[in-house]
C-alpha cells in the first residue's frame, strides 16, 4: 500500500494535532508530546503558524516521514527532543530555529554526512544527545576551541591581505565581503579532509562575523553562537521555586525578630544515624604543605606588610574620593525593586531533628577537632524528581565525603580518601547513555575537591566514585556547576585561578571526558563562585580575600581559550570605613537571593548586604580601577566576629537567607520586598529568626558550647536546614510542619 500525498491545510490540522498529542486536551498550547509519525509528510505539509502555538511541546516525533527540511524559522521554544529517523533530510540548517533542542535522532537519512553532524552541533547550542550517543564533549569542541582555531586563522588571512575601504560604502564593503569570504574558505585548511564541507561552512559564518566585528562597535557586537547561548541561558527558576507577581510596599516586609532557645537534646541525637557504627575507619596523615582553611583561621586573611597595606589604603583612598559623588548620585536615583516572592511567603519555624559525628577521625566520637567545610542538596531532578531526593544532602570535611537522609538522619552513602581533606563539593545531572537503542536518563552526579587538587567524580546512587581528574597543582577552595548546562565545570584553588571544564556525560561503563575550555586570573584564593540565574553561561561572580570579582565567561569569542583577568571589581559601602586594624575586602559569603538580588557580607562587617547585580553591572567601572559600587538595597544585622569563612546561603523559593556564627547560632531572614531607600536610612535589618546551638550532650561530656557554623544549605522548599560545623557535627533542622506533608 502506498502513501499519498497530503495537503497542509487538509491533513494536518489542529483537530488532527489535538488528536496525535497528549496530554489530551482542547488547546494546542498544552500539548507536550506529539507524535506525527508515517504520515508521508513532506516538508510542505507542516504549517508554521499552526505549529507554532505548540508553545509547550517537548517531545515531536517525525519518525517515517519524507521530509527533506524543516520549516525555517519554525519556533518551539520549549521543544527538548525531535526524532527525524527515516526521513530524507538534507538541509539541516533548518533545524536552527529549534534552539532549545537537547537530543535528536537522525538515523536512517541517507544523505547526512558528518559535515551535517557537526554542523547540527554548532547550531543547537544545547544539544548532548545525537543518534543515542552523549555528543558533549565534541560538541563543546566543535563550538569552541575548532571554532577558536578557526578564528586566529581567519583573522591571519585578513591581516595578510586585506584592510577596510576609505570610505565605507555599501557597495565596497559588500564586495569586500564577497572576496574575503571566498579567500578564507580557499586559505584556511583545519582539520580533517572528511569533515571539508564543514570547516568552509563554519569558516564562512565566522569570517563574517570578523568583517562585521571591525565596523560595529565592540559592545555592540555579539558573535552567533554567543549571542544565542546568552539568550539560552535566560530560563525560568525551576519548577521548585515559584513565583509570584511583583508587589509593591512602602516598607520592609521581614517578619518580626524572633529567637528560638531550644532544650538540649540527649546524647542519643548524635546517634540518630543507623549507620553510625558502620563507618569507615579513617587515617591521619602529618603536616601538610598546601594552605588549608583551617590554617587560614589563625592567620590575617591578607597576608600583606604594614607598608604594602598603607600604600594601598592611599590608593583606595584617592580612588573613593573621585567615586564618592557618583555612588551618592547612583543610591538615590534607583527605585529599589521589590523581590520576587513564592506563593508561600509566610515565615518558617525550625528545631533541630538530628546531630551526627559521620566524619569523625578513627570512628572516635570523641573527635570534635575535624573541620566540616561544604554541603549542599542533591538537586531535583525535573519532572522525574520526587520529594525524596530533596531530603538527601551531601557534606564534606577531613577525608570523607557522606550523604545523609535529613529526615531519619541515615548516612546514606559515604567515601573517605586517606590522605585527602576535602573543602568544597557541588552536585549536577548529567545525561548517562546507555547503548542501543535505550533513551538517555539523567543522572545526578556529586563532585568534590580538596587539598590533593584532585576533582573526584561520584554518582550516589549507584555508590560508584567512577572517575577523578587532577583541576590544579594546588588545593581546591571552592567547586561549582552551570546550572544551566550540567556539564560544565568550575573549579576554583590556591593557586588564584578559575578553571572552566567540560566534563560531558558518562555512558553505561561510566567513561567520560574532561576538556578544560577556559582560565581565570584571580587576585587571591576564590572563595566563593555564583553564576547569575539568568545569564551563567556569560558570566561570574568569585568573592575571595581581596574582594568581590566579575569575570566574562562567554565563549565563541577570540579569547576563549586564553586566561583572563577580572572584567571589574565590585565594591561595596563599608570599604570607605577600612583601615590599619578593619580590613573589609574578605568577601567570604555570596548566594543570589532572586535571579537580580545578591546577599553577601565580609567577616569583619556585623552586616550582610543585598544589592541588585544588574544595576551594579549596568554602571560604567572606574577606568583606572575598573571598579563600581554595589547598588546596595538593604543591609541586614548579623554577628558580630573576627573569624572569617562562616558562609551564607540563600532559599529563593521561600524567600530565605541563613548564615551562622562563631556561638553555633544560625541567623535567618525571611525577605519579602525591598522599599524605597532603605539602605540610606542606615539602620541594619534585624533578623527573622535566630536559632541558637542546641547544645547536644554526650555522656561523660556534658554539653557542648557552640562551634562555627562553616556552611549552611537549605533544600529548595526549606524542610530541612542542614549546618556544618567546625567541630565535627552536621546539625538537621527540620521546618516543623514537615510530618503533615511526608
Amino acid at each position: 500500500m502506498s502513501f499519498s500525498s497530503r495537503s497542509a491545510m487538509e491533513n494536518v490540522t489542529e483537530k488532527l494535532l489535538l488528536e496525535k498529542g497528549s496530554p489530551k486536551t482542547n488547546k494546542l498550547e498544552q500539548i507536550k508530546t506529539l507524535n506525527l509519525s508515517k504520515m508521508a509528510l513532506k516538508h510542505g505539509d507542516l504549517p508554521v503558524k499552526l505549529l507554532s502555538r505548540l508553545q509547550s511541546l517537548e517531545r515531536w516525533d517525525l519518525s517515517g516521514n519524507r521530509l527533506q527540511e524543516l520549516p525555517k524559522n519554525l519556533k518551539l521554544p520549549a521543544l527538548r527532543y525531535l526524532d527525524l529517523t527515516n526521513n530524507q533530510m538534507e538541509d539541516v540548517t533548518t533545524l536552527e530555529s529549534l534552539s532549545s533542542l537537547e537530543e535528536l535522532k537522525m538515523d536512517d537519512n541517507f544523505y547526512i554526512t558528518i559535515s551535517d553532524s557537526y554542523k547540527l552541533m554548532v547550531l543547537l547550542p544545547k544539544l548532548r544527545i545525537y543518534n543515542n550517543k552523549d555528543v558533549s564533549t565534541t560538541a563543546s569542541h566543535l563550538r569552541y576551541v575548532f571554532s577558536d582555531n578557526l578564528r586566529t586563522r581567519i583573522v591571519t588571512v585578513w591581516e595578510r591581505s586585506f584592510s577596510l575601504p576609505d570610505p565605507i560604502t555599501a557597495g565596497k564593503m559588500s564586495d569586500l565581503e564577497k572576496n574575503f569570504v571566498n579567500a578564507a574558505r580557499h586559505q584556511v585548511k583545519f582539520g580533517p579532509s572528511s569533515v571539508s564541507d564543514f570547516t568552509k561552512w563554519r569558516v564562512e559564518i565566522l569570517a563574517k562575523e570578523h568583517l562585521r566585528s571591525l565596523t560595529q562597535p565592540k559592545e555592540d557586537f555579539i558573535p552567533k553562537e554567543s549571542a544565542e547561548a546568552t539568550k539560552n541561558c535566560i530560563i525560568s527558576s525551576p519548577s521548585k521555586r515559584k513565583r509570584t507577581k511583583l508587589v509593591t510596599d512602602d516598607k520592609v516586609i521581614l517578619t518580626p525578630h524572633k529567637k528560638l532557645r531550644v532544650n538540649a537534646l540527649e546524647s542519643s541525637a548524635a546517634e540518630d544515624s543507623p549507620r553510625k557504627s558502620r563507618r569507615v575507619s579513617l587515617r591521619t596523615d602529618g603536616a601538610v604543605s598546601t594552605p588549608t582553611r583551617g590554617q587560614a583561621r589563625t592567620e590575617t586573611p591578607r597576608k600583606r606588610s604594614k607598608s604594602q597595606q598603607l600604600e594601598e589604603e592611599e590608593v583606595r583612598v584617592e580612588q573613593k574620593k573621585e567615586v564618592s559623588k557618583t555612588k551618592q548620585l547612583h543610591r538615590s536615583q534607583y527605585t529599589l525593586p521589590i523581590i520576587k516572592i513564592c506563593t508561600k511567603s509566610q515565615p518558617v519555624h525550625l528545631k533541630p531533628l538530628h546531630v551526627l559525628q559521620c566524619h569523625s577521625k578513627q570512628d572516635s566520637s570523641g573527635d570534635f577537632s575535624t573541620q566540616l567545610w561544604a554541603c549542599a542538596f542533591q538537586p531535583l531532578s525535573g519532572s522525574s524528581g520526587c520529594c525524596s531526593e530533596s531530603r538527601l544532602v551531601a557534606t564534606c570535611g577531613g577525608d570523607s565525603l557522606c550523604v545523609i537522609d535529613c529526615e531519619t538522619g541515615m548516612v546514606m552513602k559515604k567515601y573517605k580518601v586517606p590522605g585527602e581533606e576535602f573543602f568544597s563539593l557541588a552536585w549536577s545531572i548529567v545525561l548517562m547513555s546507555r547503548g542501543g537503542k535505550a533513551p538517555v536518563q539523567p543522572c545526578s552526579i556529586l563532585a568534590a575537591g580538596g587539598k590533593r587538587g584532585l576533582v573526584k567524580l561520584i554518582h550516589p546512587r549507584n555508590n560508584v566514585a567512577y572517575g577523578e581528574f587532577r583541576a590544579s597543582r594546588k588545593a581546591l577552595s571552592v567547586l561549582r556547576f552551570n546550572h544551566n548546562q550540567g556539564n560544565f565545570f568550575f573549579t576554583g584553588s590556591y593557586d588564584n585561578k578559575i578553571i572552566m571544564w567540560d566534563i560531558g556525560g558518562v555512558d553505561s561503563s561510566y567513561n567520560f571526558k574532561v576538556v578544560q575550555l577556559l582560565v581565570l586570573e584571580v587576585s587571591a584564593t576564590p572563595l566563593h563562585i555564583c553564576l547569575p540565574p539568568t545569564s551563567p553561561g556569560s558570566h561570574l561572580l568569585t568573592a575571595s580575600d581581596d574582594g568581590l570579582h566579575c569575570f566574562n565567561t562567554q565563549l565563541g569569542t577570540s579569547s576563549s581559550t586564553k586566561s583572563r583577568s577580572n572584567e571589574m571589581e565590585i565594591t561595596f559601602p563599608i570599604y570607605e570605613e577600612e583601615d590599619k586594624e578593619h580590613d573589609y575586602h574578605t568577601i567570604d559569603g555570596l548566594s543570589f537571593l532572586t535571579d537580580d538580588i545578591i546577599a553577601s557580607k565580609s567577616h569583619m562587617h556585623c552586616s550582610i548586604y543585598l544589592w541588585s547585580w544588574s544595576r551594579t553591572r549596568s554602571q560604567r567601572p572606574n577606568k583606572e580601577s575598573r571598579s563600581v559600587c554595589a547598588v546596595v538595597l538593604a543591609e541586614l544585622q548579623w554577628a558580630s566576629t573576627n573569624i572569617p569563612y562562616l558562609a551564607l546561603n540563600t532559599c529563593p523559593g521561600r524567600a530565605y537567607i541563613a548564615c551562622g556564627d562563631d556561638k553555633g547560632r544560625i541567623w535567618t531572614y525571611h525577605v519579602t520586598s525591598l522599599p524605597k531607600n532603605s539602605f540610606q536610612i542606615g539602620k541594619p535589618i534585624p533578623p527573622t529568626q535566630v536559632l541558637e546551638w542546641p547544645s547536644p550532650t554526650r555522656k561523660g561530656l556534658g554539653l557542648t558550647e557552640g562551634p562555627s557554623i562553616n556552611s549552611v544549605a537549605m533544600d529548595p522548599e526549606l524542610r530541612y536546614l542542614v549546618a556544618l560545623t567546625d567541630k565535627n557535627m552536621v546539625i538537621v533542622w527540620r521546618r516543623e510542619d514537615v510530618n503533615s506533608e511526608l
